[in-house]
């Protein structure tokens, strides 16, 4: 079996929405499935990994281009 992995395109999304809307596709995968969110919100890519940890989901990186976020998050 392959892992899952979903890419969520938020851009244009602000806060608290950018996190609402992960929240919502995080609970549709499955335990170790990968979740990458975009953002170009710069809050977003402080507080949404911060939320998720909080979850108790791991955030595996945040790669930045420009003023385009893309965060991945390996789901609990």
């Amino acid at each position: 079996m392959t892992e899952k992995s979903v890419e969520l395109d938020l851009r244009g999304e602000v806060c608290p929405y950018t996190f609402v809307k992960t929240k919502l596709q995080l609970e549709e995968l499955e335990s170790g499935e990968h979740l990458t969110v975009i953002f170009d919100h710069a809050l977003a890519v402080s507080n949404v990994p911060k939320s998720v940890k909080n979850e108790g989901h791991a955030v595996l990186g945040i790669v930045q281009k420009d003023n385009i976020w893309k965060v991945r998050i390996k789901k609990a």
